[in-house]
């Protein structure tokens, strides 16, 4: 399998890129990276150094890869942080040539924008350019329920809600939904779920909710979930490796108490998942 991964890059820590290339590597994707930025370190830090990569910089590194003949053996193309406006154009053109060339491949879009402790932490032009033009041509959406609920207008906290929610979003384009994070009134506190909505049905997923905070850990999910289900083309079996993989990454995390992911020491998670939470049908 072979995954075009269009994301940002840091060189201290695991996000972007820097966290999605080695999980998929991990588990025998050959990953094509093209950076969005390329930054010391995540932004999370308050300061950072590193340039944002120009849009025309971006689409001639796609084109050279392009040039190499490498579109038709391209299963899927994934995107997360967009640092600019001018990334969403290119990841749609290359999307439509890279399907154009294959016409199995897919396109997974993480539509990265915030999460409800610390709101949206990018340009105030991403999300409207998520909802209007990058994720109606997606196939799989990867958002948080944040995210979600920005995308659709509405307001997610129940399992009934949430599936109207992913509805609402596959009304829009795609045609499979993960929500990363649902977090209703009703769950045990010290837990948080994932729920995967599809043409055949959905599924959810609930796992301990560690006390920490991890940048990254969405990058592996999309990452994970678009390569398990790609490979699979079978939701559930996807959402069960990818929730057992990035339990344990962050689990393994948390017991360092380092503040970055412990990607590489996790490495046997995602090579040999546990498989060790029940997924549940709720519909």
């Amino acid at each position: 399998m072979k995954i075009l991964s269009i994301q940002s890059a840091v060189a201290y820590g695991h996000v972007g890129n820097s966290a999605a290339v080695f999980p998929l590597q991990r588990i025998g994707v050959e990953v094509l990276p093209v950076y969005t930025v390329n930054f010391s370190n995540h932004t999370g830090y308050g300061a950072w150094r590193g340039p944002l990569i120009p849009a025309s910089d971006v689409a001639d590194v796609i084109t050279g890869i392009e040039e190499r003949g490498a579109f038709p053996r391209i299963d899927a193309v994934l995107s997360g942080y967009q640092g600019s406006e001018g990334i969403g154009d290119v990841i749609i053109d290359a999307v439509a040539r890279v399907k154009a060339a294959n016409p199995d491949a897919v396109y997974a879009c993480d539509p990265v924008m915030g999460n409800a402790k610390s709101g949206c932490f990018v340009a105030p032009a991403i999300p409207i350019l998520l909802r209007e033009k990058v994720v109606p041509v997606a196939d799989i959406i990867t958002p948080n329920q944040f995210e979600l609920g920005f995308l659709t207008g509405t307001e997610p906290d129940t399992i009934a809600s949430t599936l109207d929610s992913a509805d609402a979003a596959r009304a829009m384009g795609p045609s499979t939904v993960l929500v990363t994070s649902v977090e209703r009134p009703d769950r045990d506190p010290d837990t948080i779920e994932m729920m995967v909505v599809n043409d055949e049905g959905a599924w959810i997923v609930q796992t301990p909710l560690l006390p920490m905070k991890a940048n990254g850990s969405g990058d592996v999910t999309a990452a994970l979930f678009t390569a398990h289900y790609v490979q699979t083309k079978n939701a559930e079996t996807a959402l069960a490796r990818t929730a057992s993989s990035v339990f344990d990454l962050l689990e393994n995390t948390w017991r360092s108490g380092e503040r970055e992911l412990q990607l590489v020491e996790s490495q046997e998670a995602y090579a040999h998942p546990r498989l060790q939470f029940d997924i549940t049908r709720v519909r």
